[in-house]
């Protein structure tokens, strides 16, 4: 449980033979052709893909999307974020005030706020109006150590007195929270090789067994949840709060039995059914990692398993990924935190989208580790960019999209795997840049060489803007920059957001998917009629 704040030549004849000049040549080409052949073989392109012997290199695709009516309609909130109680435990919540980071927050907005992690086992909620008076300890600061507690009781307390909401923050700040980063991680790694930990409350039942010999059931853990509903109803201030579980992880077959249990008991008692997802073993990954289209598209099969059980026992019912992080153990510093992993995220937006997951909460928004989006130095990462333009200019109706260019043939027993993706929805119409009835694409091209795609039918001759996101920086795609449109992404000097400037391409004009890129496109004055009203 957690609490919520509220996309040709003839061939010779059997008889001929071949001079003996030939033969090293003719050897030569069979063995480039078995390469050639063995290198495509777990690979697949049903988009348009490398030319073949003997045929002209034809890279144009055809693109047009379903105008008429949405596919899906997911929530407003569809993206948002996750804070770790470990922000209270290790004295960083005072940081929340800090003028940059609201801003950032601010950003991605509208969104839920989810108050979960792994330090939820070790916190303890207590409804009383001031705390510290009954643990006879320090207030609010106890957790902030030694001089620089004055600085920032000082400096917030002044704020007050001038009316100022938010606090600004010297240099020295950053530096202490720098500091309070590097204790955070030795303390967590004391705990996780001693195995040794206190006040030990676990929220995943699916747990108990590995970690005390013991099982709850689903049925039991739907009970409880019942129950829990009975004793928030009276109580005016919790009389109307949602309830969100089982919160489950990966669904293999004994979670999929414990879903099961749960929902034919509570079903109908929780507000959305929630599940967790990790891609990647952080202490494993390599940056190529994130470009395995087999990798994208494990997250659809859960979904699909998902959706199984929920649908038998209350059709309908909303779910949302309460939880997704790249990598596990924390992440992997210059790889979850880099351009790279934008590709494992923004195509886990366009997938949950597109196959009806009302909300996906990303973990996590500022924390330790590397999967954040925001870094320890309150410096955005690159998937916060790619956030943030998916807040601007992406809506929450979601629109079919059909492809019609060249592809290959799939062979018996041979996987065929996108990697061109495009996703399209409504443009967001809080975007006042753009009339109601423009759509936006999303695209992510992992192939190594460019793609050319031409709007055709309803999208055909219209005004297009382009948001195209690159690496920035020699890191290539481990950099921790981008650039939107050959221009660097950074925050101005007066601590505010940027001005994300498209670049606008001429009606008609054939859109270029550089190699191992992702872009937003908005087609300007399409006059959806899926996208007109809201």
């Amino acid at each position: 449980m957690r609490v919520l704040c509220a996309f040709p030549e003839a061939m010779p004849s059997s008889n001929s033979r071949p001079p003996a000049c030939l033969a090293p040549v003719a050897l030569f080409l069979a063995l480039l052709l078995h390469r050639s052949l063995s290198s495509q073989a777990g690979d697949r392109r049903p988009l348009p893909v490398d030319r073949a012997p003997g045929m002209k290199e034809k890279t144009l695709i055809l693109l047009d999307v379903s105008t008429k009516n949405p596919v899906r309609t997911v929530n407003e909130n569809f993206l948002s974020l996750q804070l770790d109680p470990s922000i209270i435990h290790d004295g960083w919540l005072d940081f929340l005030s800090s003028k940059r980071l609201v801003t950032l927050a601010r950003g991605l907005s509208p969104a839920f706020l989810r108050f979960g992690g792994k330090r939820t086992d070790f916190l303890q909620f207590q409804n009383l109006r001031n705390p510290a008076k009954s643990r006879g300890g320090p207030g609010p600061d106890y957790y902030l150590k030694n001089y620089e507690d004055d600085i920032v009781r000082s400096d917030v307390a002044l704020d007050k007195q001038k009316g100022c909401k938010i606090a600004q923050h010297p240099d020295v700040m950053l530096e202490l929270q720098r500091e309070k980063a590097a204790q955070m991680h030795l303390v967590l790694l004391k705990e996780q090789f001693s195995n040794t930990y206190s006040n030990l409350i676990l929220t995943e039942p699916n747990n108990y067994r590995t970690m005390h010999g013991r099982a709850v059931n689903g049925s039991q853990l739907g009970k409880d949840y019942i129950q829990l509903k009975s004793l928030l109803q009276p109580i005016r201030i919790y009389s109307r709060a949602s309830l969100y579980g089982p919160n489950i992880g990966r669904p293999r077959k004994n979670v999929i039995a414990l879903l099961d249990g749960f929902m034919k008991v509570a079903g109908s008692t929780v507000d959305a059914v929630t599940w967790q997802h990790c891609y990647i073993d952080g202490r494993v990954v390599k940056v190529m990692d994130f470009l395995k289209t087999r990798l994208l598209d494990t997250l659809s099969d859960q979904i699909r398993k998902i959706q199984k059980v929920v649908n038998t026992y209350t059709p309908g019912k909303k779910i949302w990924l309460e939880g997704v992080v790249t990598t596990s153990a924390g992440g992997t510093n210059n790889l979850s935190d880099s351009y790279a992993a934008g590709f494992l995220w923004l195509n886990t937006l366009g997938m949950l989208a597109n196959q009806g997951i009302d909300v996906v909460i990303r973990h996590s928004f500022f924390d330790h580790g590397y999967n954040h989006l925001v870094d320890q130095n309150f410096n955005p990462l690159p998937d916060y960019w790619l956030s943030l333009l998916y807040k601007r200019l992406i809506g929450p109706k979601v629109l079919a999209v059909h492809v019609a260019g060249l592809q290959r043939k799939p062979r018996p027993g041979r996987v065929i795997r996108d990697k061109l993706r495009i996703y399209a929805h409504c443009t967001n119409h809080h975007n006042h840049n753009y009339v109601r009835g423009s759509i936006t694409l999303f695209i992510i091209n992992l192939h190594r060489s460019r793609k050319k795609i031409k709007l055709a039918g309803t999208l055909r001759d219209k005004l297009v803007h382009q948001y195209l996101l690159q690496p920035y920086g020699q890191e290539g795609l481990k950099s921790k920059s981008v650039q939107l449109n050959g221009q660097p992404l950074v925050m101005v000097d007066d601590g505010t957001l940027p001005e994300l400037k498209p670049r606008p391409l001429r009606a008609g004009r054939t859109l270029v998917m550089p190699p191992v890129t992702m872009g937003f496109y908005v087609v300007k004055n399409v006059n959806a009629l899926a996208c007109r009203y809201r």
